[in-house]
């Protein structure tokens, strides 16, 4: 059945079921009352859940496995079989040792030779069994937050008569589902009673354009298609797997599996980023979001959103059928969109995240510094080792070619030469930004922020400007009637009795109100005493319905007296028509039909007006401006949300217009009053943009109101300033001064005017508002360039919300679509909650700034040693388990402690940084350089002048551990540690110790390691080449360490303008910030179509973008450890990792 459309499935329907009656009955259903709880477990029984069966988790063996097949490791596994080769050689061939190892001091070939491939061994299998946990984790995080998502999924139902709402896996074959505007339908099913019901199909169709449905036109509704206009009833018919959206999922389930089992890593190794999201989503679980966009994904080919996974999605939280509440700004879908152009393959937009960008420009610039270094160095030992060995005497030795011996010698250099090429790496870096996103998202969901894609959070540490809605985000979206115009009379206070007006006006007015009003919308008693009425669904209308409550009569009673049988036509709220009209048909034939929606849209098609008397007079043109100016505009001053109210009466005997004519069928009302809503601004909003405003961010107010509202507004939160040079524009102006008038196209030139000086756009369109971000973030006025944050709520505000830098979407009045097109969703509703994301994000960014001003630090002093060693001496001051101490012990610490600061309001206390500014920046740069100056006079004293400076005899080339070296090691480890404190601070503080106290976490890995050095020490013995320091020594190491933060004033002392900026590191040029844009630019389109399709990509990243690139870049880091680790067995601290970069 599932499978007809249009007039076939109404045939289908009539003739095997007996029409939907005849289905219900054979369901066991009633169309009016549903079925009742008690009968949900034997449905579910019956016909199955409503829910796919998750693919079962990987195992850690599994994972272990999958971790086993990467390149380098596989190339790590060679090394230690080659390694336990030649030492096993090299044993056998001379007892008494080689003359070559003698003469490098390294005693380890000579005496433990087997221990290079075991130690690679070992680093193998530490690299696969935290690659694996790492998956491991990770995807049980994420399962865990989609458990919390899947909790919120609640669908509205009728059971035993009762509209209630309950989760979308709790839907059963035989319910009767509520569907309205934004929904996104969880499972199949026929239409019951429509409203003007229009759905978007193309999902599954390809098909733009929306499909009118009705009992007898097209009554069938599939599971992952939207509800664009009108509300109705479906009656359930499959569910999960079962469902149209069901079947193509779990095709497409196993066509994934079949496409990852096949391609591998084909192509060198190189996956595709929807390969590596379908693999982890695959992984997590299979998807309900076979429901909410399987279809997009069956007809592009798609893997599972993992947005959406293990539970079908369901409805809309908040609103109502018409939700013309949502700033009266859902725009016309048909009109305006645009041919969607050709898809491209890559991922989509915002895939290269602001942070991300910087992060890849770093990797570069360092990678081409370690190459430099690394072959350089390769080719002075290449050079001196030619001398020395071939040259004539007294040069050289003057000795002959021996292929063993100088083959041997080669693969030193070339491994030396990697090494320092490993060393240039911040292998620390990739766990820092894991930890501290990680850290950050979890945090921020207890300050309302859900985070669906991990890259906001950091995105919005740099945001510039926030377009934000009005209702509910500025205000707190409870709203009450407060002034009226009713029998020509402004009442500015409304205090007065049904019984008070004319009994035509009072009784005119309560039935408009509760008839044309959707049924989700009512006034509950208060859960408290001392609490107010909770307002349930569309808030103006629950403002609506209080002043029937408040006037002595009760809603209900006008609802009981029009049932749904009773509702001929429903008109429902579109930015088009700003209003919502529903026609009732009375017990004498005629109709009736009730309007209400923004005043001086209704007010145009009034005709007559109910005077004082409660009778119909004329109501011209001219007395409806004066009603304009008297009326509206000062209600509209103070800040009142105006909604008329008018009806039309139909005769039995009159000739019925065309209900599809709109224009003609609600024209000639008779306008029963106006009525002025006020919406009050949250308290805590003034503070929180005085706070964006003092960070540097522009806070810019996007509604739907009317332009005097939102001035009012505006002014009450503070986005309005006395002083300013401000703009206030309606959508038709605004367009009109961005757009070329010869061809009507909008120019950048043109909108350069107007978007600095913009603070409230009022009476827009979602696509006004798409054309405004998309404008703010094209633009190169600002030298940094824009980064934009956007709210949204309606299903129209999706192409706004995938074209800002971060969209935020109301967790309470927000729709599905809405909801899934954005990267962190307001629980809230509350623009406090932004300011919160705004400190999390700068808190994110300068967490991972701070790691790299203590990891380049290290990677500083550790290039110098290491080309120093192997160039100048013969031995080499730090040796392998003592690097591997500090590489993949302390760097893992270090970025724990570093990743979890708290954040605190010094961070609004300057400006964003933007797109253009570089990571590395000339103040860090002189951070680095100054303390890793002072690290390196320290090791090299001590190293040269050890005896003299702390007594300790230098003693180069021993083959057992040395006072000289252990002095050496731990003192660097000492620098190192009190440099940690030091990279607490990056903007130039002084007292690197402030707020040290709220974080304990830092405080307790920086003492636990100090207090396993000192076992490392005093107790390593030959396992960490160490032996016990006296008293003194430590005093002196300790004073070393001590003597970092004293340095460190000193150097944050020196002026940056001694640095030229050519040496910073990881900014984005306006060539790479265009071409990321660019890249972009395909999929940011006003056509739904192409956003429904992109929403279902952007689901892909739900945590995974995120987990696919830091994960990766995790493996790398502990690669490159591993490589370290051989090298040092090696005589030098690291191993082969070029051939990633």
């Amino acid at each position: 059945m599932m499978e007809y459309r249009g007039r076939e499935a109404v045939d289908r329907l009539r003739a095997d079921y007996g029409g939907v009656d005849g289905l219900c009955r054979r369901l066991r259903t009633s169309p009016g009352k549903g079925i009742s709880e008690s009968e949900v477990p034997q449905r579910q029984r019956a016909f199955g859940a409503n829910s796919i069966p998750p693919k079962p988790p990987k195992t850690f063996l599994q994972l272990a496995f999958e971790a086993m097949q990467d390149y380098t490791l596989l190339m790590l596994v060679v090394c230690a079989f080659i390694s336990l080769a030649i030492s096993l050689y090299q044993k056998f061939r001379s007892k008494s040792g080689s003359a070559a190892a003698a003469s490098h001091g390294d005693d380890t070939e000579e005496q433990a030779g087997w221990i290079e491939g075991v130690a690679i061994a070992f680093a193998v299998i530490v690299v696969v069994i935290v690659t694996a946990f790492n998956d491991w984790s990770k995807e049980r995080q994420f399962r865990g937050l989609q458990a919390k998502l899947e909790q919120e999924h609640l669908f509205d139902v009728v059971r035993a008569g009762q509209l209630t709402k309950v989760l979308v896996s709790d839907i059963v074959v035989g319910d009767i589902c509520q569907v309205k505007y934004g929904d996104a339908l969880p499972a199949d099913g026929i239409i019951v009673q429509s409203n003007d019901l229009k759905v978007d199909e193309s999902s599954l169709t390809g098909e733009s354009d929306h499909v009118k449905k009705s009992l007898d036109r097209d009554p069938v509704l599939l599971s992952g298609t939207n509800v664009m206009e009108g509300s109705g009833r479906m009656l359930i018919t499959a569910v999960g797997i079962n469902s149209q959206a069901g079947i193509i999922f779990s095709l497409l389930g196993a066509a994934a599996d079949d496409d990852n089992g096949d391609d591998g890593e084909a192509g060198g190794g190189k996956k595709s980023g929807n390969n590596k999201a379908a693999d982890v989503d695959a992984a997590a679980g299979g998807s309900s979001g076979a429901a909410a966009g399987a279809g997009n994904r069956a007809g592009r080919g798609e893997a599972a959103n993992a947005a959406e996974t293990v539970k079908l999605t369901g409805a809309n939280r908040g609103g109502s059928g018409d939700n013309h509440d949502q700033d009266l700004a859902a725009d016309d879908q048909q009109q305006q969109q645009p041919e969607a152009p050709k898809k491209r393959s890559n991922f989509g937009a915002k895939e290269k995240s602001i942070l991300q960008a910087k992060l890849t420009t770093l990797a570069i610039r360092i990678g081409n510094v370690g190459s430099l270094v690394g072959g350089l160095t390769f080719f002075i030992l290449l050079v001196k080792y030619c001398v020395i060995t071939f040259a004539p005497p007294p040069t050289g030795a003057g000795e002959s070619l021996n292929f063993t011996r100088d083959l041997q010698r080669l693969i030193d250099f070339v491994i030396i030469a990697v090494t320092v090429i490993v060393v240039a790496v911040p292998e620390g870096l990739p766990l820092a930004v894991t930890i501290s996103l990680a850290y950050s998202v979890k945090k921020m969901m207890k300050d309302n922020n859900l985070v669906r894609h991990l890259d906001a959070c950091e995105t919005m540490g740099n945001a510039t400007a926030i377009c934000s809605d009005k209702t509910g985000t500025l205000t707190t979206n409870r709203m009450t009637v407060v002034q009226a115009y009713l029998g020509g009379v402004l009442e500015k206070t409304v205090t007065k009795k049904f019984e008070d007006y004319p009994r035509r006006i009072s009784e005119a007015l309560c039935r408009a109100i509760a008839i044309n009003s959707g049924v989700t919308s009512r006034i509950l008693p208060a859960e408290k005493p001392n609490e107010l009425p909770k307002q349930v669904g569309n808030k103006t209308e629950c403002a609506l319905l209080g002043l029937v409550l408040d006037m002595g009569r009760h809603y209900d009673e006008y609802r009981s007296q029009a049932p749904p049988e009773s509702i001929h036509h429903v008109y429902t709220f579109n930015s088009v028509r700003k209003s919502m009209t529903t026609v009732i048909k009375r017990d004498d034939g005629g109709y009736t039909l009730y309007c209400k929606g923004a005043a001086e849209m209704v007010l145009t098609k009034c005709s007559c007006l109910l005077d004082s008397d409660g009778e119909e007079r004329p109501f011209g043109r001219q007395e409806q401006e004066q009603v304009i100016r008297r009326v509206i505009d000062p209600m509209a001053g103070d800040g009142l949300r105006t909604i008329a109210v008018a009806y039309k009466e139909f005769g039995p005997r009159d000739k019925l217009p065309d209900w599809d004519a709109e224009d003609q069928v609600v024209s000639r009302l008779t306008c029963i009053g106006i009525l002025g809503i006020e919406d009050p601004v949250r308290p805590e909003v003034p503070l929180a943009i005085r706070k964006c405003q003092a960070a540097g961010i522009c806070v810019r107010m996007v509604t739907g109101d009317n332009v005097n509202t939102a001035r009012s507004i505006a002014g009450k939160c503070g986005i309005l300033r006395p002083g300013e040079n401000f703009l206030v524009l309606e959508g038709r102006e605004f367009n009109k001064q961005i757009r070329d008038p010869a061809t009507g196209q909008v120019t950048q030139e043109r909108f350069n005017q107007v978007w600095p000086r913009l603070r409230v756009l009022a009476r827009s369109s979602p696509q006004d508002k798409y054309t405004l971000v998309s404008g703010i973030i094209a633009s190169r006025l600002s030298a940094s360039r824009e980064v934009v944050a956007v709210t949204g709520d309606g299903t129209n505000d999706g192409p706004a919300l995938k074209k800002a830098d971060v969209g935020f979407a109301m967790g309470i009045q927000g729709t599905d679509v809405a909801k899934e097109a954005s990267d962190i969703i307001l629980t809230d509703d509350n623009f406090s909650s932004i300011v919160k994301a705004v400190m999390w994000g700068r808190n994110v960014y300068d967490s991972i700034s701070k790691f790299l001003q203590f990891q380049l630090t290290v990677n500083v002093v550790a290039v110098v040693v290491a080309v120093f060693s192997a160039c100048v001496i013969t031995d080499t001051p730090l040796r392998a388990i003592q690097m591997l101490w500090v590489n993949l012990i302390m760097d893992t610490l270090a970025s724990l402690a570093l990743a979890t600061e708290l954040p605190n309001d010094e961070l609004l206390e300057r400006k964003p940084y933007g797109r253009t500014k570089p990571l590395i920046d000339t103040t860090m740069l002189r951070n680095i350089l100054g303390n890793a100056i002072y690290q390196l006079v320290i090791t090299f004293a001590l190293l040269f002048a050890g005896d003299k400076l702390i007594d300790t005899p230098i003693e180069l080339g021993s083959r057992v551990p040395t006072e000289h070296f252990t002095a050496i090691f731990n003192a660097f480890v000492l620098m190192t540690l009190f440099n940690e404190v030091n990279a607490r601070k990056i903007h130039n503080q002084r007292n690197v110790f402030t707020g040290l106290q709220r974080n304990l976490l830092f405080v307790l890995i920086w003492i636990s390691t100090f207090v396993l050095q000192i076992l490392i020490v005093q107790y390593g013995g030959m396992v960490f080449r160490t032996t016990q320091l006296e008293l003194s020594h430590w005093m002196w190491c300790l004073c070393f360490g001590i003597g970092t933060l004293v340095w460190h004033q000193v150097v944050i002392s020196v002026p940056i303008s001694i640095l030229p900026t050519c040496l910073e590191i990881g900014g984005s040029t306006e060539q790479e910030i265009d071409q990321i844009l660019e890249d972009e630019e395909y999929d940011q389109m006003g056509s739904l179509t192409d956003v429904e399709t992109d929403i279902n990509k952007k689901g892909q990243v739900l945590w995974i973008r995120g987990l696919t690139r830091l994960q990766t870049q995790t493996k790398l880091n502990i690669i490159c450890d591993a490589f370290r680790l051989k090298l040092a067995i090696f005589r030098h601290y690291r191993t082969e990792f070029i051939s990633t970069y």
